[in-house]
C-alpha cells in the first residue's frame, strides 16, 4: 500500500488493504492518496498511480470526467452526499475495459466529506470477446445502456430490450446472461417470428410421443433446454395470443406442461425478451396481453440506434473489419470514413457489418474506399447531405461508379449530387462515361 505525503488516517489505509477488489482513496480534488495491492497489481509495471488524479490514470483526461462529457461519481456524491455508482470505459494496461465504479464518501467528526473510497470492478466479460462480437462503444448512449445491463444482470429480473432492428438485442441479452450468476448455464434464444403458431407451443414447452400427428417421439422444449440459465425471446411481439396465455402462466407460477402431458413441470429460468415493435400500442389494440407485458417489462432497456452513437460507428467499423476479414490488414480511406460518419444506417449495426463484409470482398488492396460501398446506400446518404458536402465527397471514381449503378436517370443523379446537369455531363464525358 502506498500513500502521499499528506497522508490520510493510517486506519483508513489499512482498511483498504483488507479489501480483495481494486480500491483507491481520493481526496475532494480527485487526487489518489492511497491504492491497495489489488489496484496496484492492475497497474503493475506502469507508472505510480498515487499522487495522480483518478481521471488522469483511468481516462487519460486533463480535466475531471464531468468536464469531459462523462458522468463523474465524485461530483455526483458531492451533490447527493451518498454512495454513487457508474459505469465507465477505462484505460488499463490490457486495453480499454468497461468497469463498474462504486464511490463512497468518508466524513470527518464534523460530518464534512474529506475522502472518497472508490471500488473498481471490471465487468466479467472478456473485452476481446466484446470486440469480436460487436458489443463495443464509448458514446454516452452506449455506456448508459451498458450501465443498465451491469445493474440488472446480477438479479433474476425479467428484462425487456427495445430498439430498432439491427441494434444488437441478442448481443445485449447474451451479455446480461454472461454477467449473471447463470453464466455457466445455457443461453437459449427463441426467434418468435420464425415459428408457426401450430408449432410454437411444442417448440417452447416440448411434447410427448403421440401428442399430435407426427409426434413420433418425446421432445424436450426450449424452456427445459434453458434449465438453470436464460431463455431469450426474440421478436416478442410475434408471439400468438394463445401462446401468450401459457407463457404468462410460466412466468407467474414457474410451471408448464409438455403438449400431450398432464404432468406439471417446474422451470428455473430467467427470461429476457426483445422486440422492435411498439408493445404498448399492441396492448391498446388488444394484440398483446397487458398482464404479460407487465410481467416482461420489469426492467426495460432501450438500445440506441447506430446513428445516435456518434463515433461508435467508426470504432465498430474498425472492430468489425477484423471480424469479417480475418488475416487482412484493412483500413478505411478518409472518404469512406466521411461516408460512414454521414450515412443514416437504417439497418443499424447489422447493416454496418453487411456493408463492410461486401466492401472487403470488393477491395483487392488494403484499403476500403467509397467505391467499395453500395451505391443504393450512397444515394440515401446524398439525399440527407447538404449539396456542398455532397459535391466535395464525390470523386471521379465514385462518380463513374454511381453513373453506372444509379437507379434513376442522369437528371436525377445530378439533382442528388447537387450538380448542374451540364457539369455532370461534362465530368462524365471526361471520364468516358
Amino acid at each position: 500500500m502506498a500513500a502521499t505525503g499528506n497522508a490520510p488516517p493510517s486506519e483508513l489505509v489499512s482498511f483498504l488493504e483488507t479489501l480483495p477488489e481494486p480500491h483507491i482513496l481520493c481526496d475532494r480534488s480527485y487526487r489518489i492518496l492511497a491504492a491497495n495491492d489489488a489496484y496496484r497489481r492492475k497497474w503493475e509495471g506502469q507508472q505510480e498511480v498515487v499522487g495522480r488524479t483518478c481521471y488522469e490514470v483511468s481516462h487519460r483526461y486533463a480535466v475531471p470526467c464531468d468536464q469531459a462529457g462523462e458522468s463523474c461519481p465524485l461530483q455526483r456524491s458531492l451533490l447527493s452526499g451518498q454512495r454513487e455508482r457508474v459505469l465507465h470505459l477505462h484505460h488499463t494496461p490490457h486495453g480499454e475495459r468497461l468497469e463498474n465504479i462504486e464511490l463512497s464518501p468518508i466524513r470527518d467528526a464534523g460530518g464534512e466529506t474529506r475522502y472518497y473510497i472508490e471500488k473498481l470492478e471490471p465487468l466479467p466479460v472478456a473485452r476481446s470477446d466484446e470486440h469480436a462480437r460487436g458489443l463495443v462503444g464509448r458514446s454516452p448512449s452506449f455506456l448508459a445502456m451498458m450501465e443498465l445491463v451491469s445493474r440488472v444482470a446480477p438479479s433474476d429480473a425479467a428484462v425487456l430490450l427495445q430498439g430498432e432492428s439491427g441494434t444488437g438485442k441478442e448481443l445485449v441479452a447474451n451479455a446480461i446472461h454472461r454477467l449473471s450468476r447463470r453464466a455457466e448455464r445455457p443461453f437459449v434464444a427463441v426467434d418468435c417470428s420464425g415459428l408457426a403458431e401450430t408449432l410454437f407451443e411444442s417448440e417452447l414447452f416440448g411434447h410427448e410421443r403421440g401428442a399430435f400427428t407426427g409426434a413420433v417421439a418425446r421432445k424436450t422444449g426450449l424452456v427445459e433446454a434453458a434449465a438453470g440459465g436464460t431463455l431469450f425471446l426474440d421478436e416478442l411481439g410475434d408471439i400468438p395470443l394463445t401462446i401468450q396465455v401459457k407463457l404468462l402462466r410460466l412466468l407467474e407460477t414457474g410451471t408448464f406442461r409438455r403438449v400431450g402431458s398432464s404432468e406439471l413441470r417446474t422451470a428455473d429460468i430467467r427470461v429476457i425478451s426483445a422486440t422492435h415493435r411498439p408493445l404498448e400500442e399492441m396492448v391498446r389494440t388488444g394484440t398483446f396481453r397487458q398482464d404479460l407485458f407487465y410481467r416482461l417489462n420489469v426492467f426495460p432497456i432501450f438500445l440506441p440506434a447506430l446513428r445516435e452513437r456518434g463515433d461508435d460507428i467508426l470504432l465498430l467499423a474498425e472492430t468489425l473489419l477484423g471480424r469479417v476479414a480475418p488475416g487482412r490488414s484493412l483500413r478505411l480511406a478518409p472518404a469512406a470514413v466521411d461516408w460512414l460518419r454521414r450515412y443514416d444506417f437504417p439497418g443499424n449495426v447489422r447493416e454496418l457489418r453487411n456493408l463492410l463484409e461486401r466492401a472487403c470482398l470488393l477491395s483487392d488492396g488494403d484499403e476500403i474506399d467509397v467505391r467499395h460501398l453500395p451505391a443504393g446506400a450512397l444515394q440515401q446518404m446524398l439525399h440527407s447531405t447538404p449539396q456542398t458536402a455532397a459535391r466535395a465527397a464525390i470523386g471521379d471514381d465514385e462518380l463513374a461508379r454511381l453513373a453506372r449503378s444509379f437507379a434513376g436517370n442522369r437528371k436525377a443523379l445530378a439533382r442528388a449530387l447537387g450538380l448542374s446537369e451540364r457539369t455532370l455531363y461534362r465530368r462524365l464525358k471526361a471520364l468516358g462515361e
